[in-house]
Formats: structure tokens, C-alpha cells, sequence
């Protein structure tokens, strides 16, 4: 476990990604706490988890997870610390405890009263209540209309289970960050959190910021760096295609891409991002759901030859459809892109979907974190020559992410 604190820039690693697979040098993650256990059968849906959880074996598979990281030379930061952090300065407090009671379920009464009770604790405090939520109970001195009419166990400030899938909050494209646009209501807040920590911390002193949560909707789980240059995104249940637009001038004008690919998806739980579907294994291949390899299209997106990108006025140049593998190989300057053939049955291929089969984490080229429970999955990668560290996931699952979900990868080697 890698302790972190606010460090002086010049001392820091380097930051930035420039692939999916580049060998892992920091990540960060967040590990699931109070918030997993307000989840209850009558909330878990708003929450958007698909059950209840065991907290302690969750907290268990999340620490093997952590734990498989290190072991292989990867330095992991935890999101709650560096929101702790933050905490400690003025600025930061005042942001996030505004955007906490920024609820028209509250009333002014109600939202001054939480505004000084979170205003009173102390930077650690502050973090884990900001996380697991604050309960109608757990409010001193509450009163005023909205308070009076809420049940005990109604929340003025709502926890953030989700925070445990950090992927989706912030992506790195490039050495520059984009703090996304989440669509659920239930996830809002975790943007705020995020930028906050990319804004504050010393860990990130000088980087910019590439996105911001007020804009059209994107998502982390919907971007993959396919190669230098090439960025994929998914539009679907949580991305829209204005937010896969703006993000492809935002690269293209900042010279951190020179293809965008786009990549409708379907608009449903199961495959709620393109992560959920595909994510890369290789330099030249991915692990691919087999109901959509063949049918999955993408847009190609670019700049015109003589026309300028330096703003979101820029002309862009749009082509296709074509399938997606064809369409990401000729980006990506390469022969073939491989899909992995899992081989699966139709039965089972949608299970091992729904269990995020699909969601692998690359550490390297060829070496991959994926749950053990996809075992017909996981035969398949290790059969193409894909090394395969496996961790237990029955209870981490229950929110819909796998490993790359609750990854987002800090620093990645060039390739």
C-alpha cells in the first residue's frame, strides 16, 4: 500500500498515457468503504448498483486487486487520501462542500445547516463524509421544512458508492487529464471530487485539464487509447455523441491526437460503456465481445489537411461507417487489429459479459488483471498468449465494472 501526500512537482513521477497497454506505473483507485453499506434493497437501483453487497469481502477483493498491483512494481494512489489532502486548504473545502448541498431537495434552510456541519470536521472527516454520504440522523442540529419531512435514513448529502470505478470520473489522454462529464445523477458529484483533487493536489501541480464535468456527457469507461494518436469512443447510454465531438476537437487542437474514433454502442446496463464490450490486451489486440465483434462500426473522425484545430470551431472531417476493427487498424497504422477469438457459446459469452469478462486492466503488453470467475474468457486470452492475473470479484462486480473500471491509470510507459 503507497502511502501519498502532497509532493514537490520537480520530485514526482511524470504523468500521462499514451496507450491501454504501456507498462502501468501508477493508478488510481479507490477503495469501497461506508458508502457500500448504505446501499439497501430500496436504493441500490437509484445508486446503480444491481445488488446489495458484502462490504467486507468487497474491501477484501479490493486489497488483493491493490495488492496484485504493487507486486508488480505499480504505485498505487487511493482517491480518498488525496481528497484528505486537499481538504486542508480553504479553496478546496469551500468547493466541494458547496457542490455537496447544491440540491433542491434541501431548501435554504436545510442547506445552510450542512453547509456548517461539514464546514466543522476535520479534513479527514470531511473526505469520508463526502464520500459515504450524510444521513438525516447524522446531521446536528437539522431542522427547517425539508428536514422535517425526510425519513430517518433519507440522505442530505447522497453517498458516492460508484466512486470505486475511478476509470470513469477522469481519463488521461496524453500528459493532460480530462475530469468527465458523468450522465446518472447519482454520479454527479464525483466529477467535483475528482477535479478537485487534479486542481489542488501538488501531485498534479501544472496539468491541464483537457474536459470538465459541466460539459456534454462523457465518460471514462467510453475512451480507450488505442495507439499514440488514436483515441476510440464509445457513444451510447452514458457518452453522447456532443461529448465524443468535443473531446476529438479538444485533442486535435491541443496536438494530443490525430484520430478520434467514434463507436456507437448499445443503449443498455450490459454494455453501459465500450470498456464493457472490448478493451486492449496487446499493442494489436483486444479482448472483444463475440456478439458484437463483427457488427460493432465506427465514425473516423479527423481534421482536414490546411484547416485549423485550434478551437471547438474547428471543420472536422467525418467518414464511415466501417467496422470498427478495420477502422481502428488503419488508424493505428497496422496491419490487422487482432480480436481475440473467445470461442464462447451464446450463453456463455453473455454471462461472461454481464461479469465483465471483457473489462481486462493491461500492466504490459500481453499481461492482463481480469476476474477469475470468467474463466472461458480468461482461457482464451491465455491461449493467445495474453498472461492473465486473476482476482476474485464476486462482490466488487455487483456495481457493473471490472478491473479496467476500477483503474484509472495515472502513468503508462510509451510504447
Amino acid at each position: 500500500m503507497i502511502e501519498t501526500g502532497p509532493a514537490d512537482r520537480a520530485t514526482t513521477p511524470a504523468v500521462g498515457a499514451t496507450s491501454e497497454v504501456g507498462r502501468l506505473r501508477t493508478v488510481l483507485l479507490h477503495r469501497p468503504g461506508p458508502e457500500l453499506r448504505r446501499l439497501t434493497p430500496r436504493n441500490n437501483d437509484q445508486l446503480l448498483f444491481d445488488g446489495v453487497p458484502w462490504v467486507g469481502r468487497a474491501q477484501e477483493e479490493h486489497d488483493a486487486f491493490a495488492a496484485a498491483l504493487t507486486d508488480r512494481g505499480v504505485e498505487v494512489l487511493y482517491l480518498d487520501r488525496l481528497l484528505a489532502e486537499v481538504l486542508s486548504l480553504p479553496s478546496a473545502r469551500a468547493e466541494l462542500i458547496a457542490a455537496a448541498v447544491d440540491d433542491p431537495r434541501l431548501g435554504g434552510t436545510l442547506q445552510r445547516i450542512a453547509t456548517a456541519h461539514l464546514g466543522d470536521l476535520a479534513p479527514e472527516d470531511l473526505a469520508g463524509t463526502l464520500i459515504a454520504g450524510l444521513a438525516h440522523d447524522e446531521l446536528r442540529g437539522g431542522r427547517g421544512l425539508a428536514y422535517e419531512v425526510m425519513d430517518r435514513g433519507d440522505f442530505v448529502v447522497p453517498p458516492l458508492p460508484n466512486l470505486l470505478f475511478t476509470r470513469d470520473s477522469s481519463v488521461w489522454v496524453a500528459d493532460e487529464v480530462a475530469v468527465t462529464s458523468l450522465a446518472m445523477p447519482a454520479r454527479h458529484r464525483e466529477s467535483t471530487i475528482t477535479a478537485a483533487v487534479y486542481t489542488h493536489h501538488l501531485r498534479f501541480a501544472g496539468v491541464e485539464q483537457l474536459y470538465g464535468a459541466r460539459l456534454e456527457h462523457l465518460e471514462g469507461g467510453d475512451v480507450l487509447l488505442l495507439a499514440e494518436g488514436v483515441v476510440a469512443v464509445g457513444v451510447g447510454e452514458r457518452t453522447t455523441p456532443g461529448g465524443a465531438e468535443r473531446l476529438a476537437r479538444r485533442v486535435f487542437a491541443r496536438g494530443l491526437a490525430h484520430t478520434v474514433l467514434v463507436v456507437p454502442i448499445a443503449q443498455q446496463r450490459a454494455t453501459m460503456h465500450l470498456d464493457t464490450i472490448c478493451t486492449m490486451v496487446d499493442v494489436d489486440a483486444m479482448v472483444m465481445y463475440p456478439a458484437v465483434a463483427h457488427s460493432l462500426m465506427a465514425w473516423t473522425v479527423t481534421v482536414p489537411d490546411g484547416s485549423p484545430a485550434e478551437d471547438d470551431r474547428a471543420e472536422l472531417s467525418v467518414t464511415g461507417p466501417q467496422p470498427f476493427v478495420v477502422a481502428a487498424a488503419a488508424a493505428m497504422g497496422i496491419d490487422r487489429l487482432r480480436v481475440i477469438d473467445t470461442g464462447l457459446d451464446p450463453v456463455t459469452a453473455e454471462r461472461e459479459q454481464w461479469d465483465d469478462g471483457n473489462n481486462t486492466l493491461a500492466l504490459a503488453p500481453r499481461l492482463a488483471v481480469a476476474y477469475e470467475r470468467n474463466t472461458v474468457t480468461n482461457a482464451a486470452l491465455e491461449a493467445a498468449g495474453i498472461e492473465v492475473v486473476s482476482i476474485a470479484g464476486s462482490e466488487l462486480g455487483s456495481g457493473r465494472g471490472g478491473p479496467r473500471c476500477m483503474s484509472c491509470p495515472i502513468t503508462r510507459d510509451p510504447l
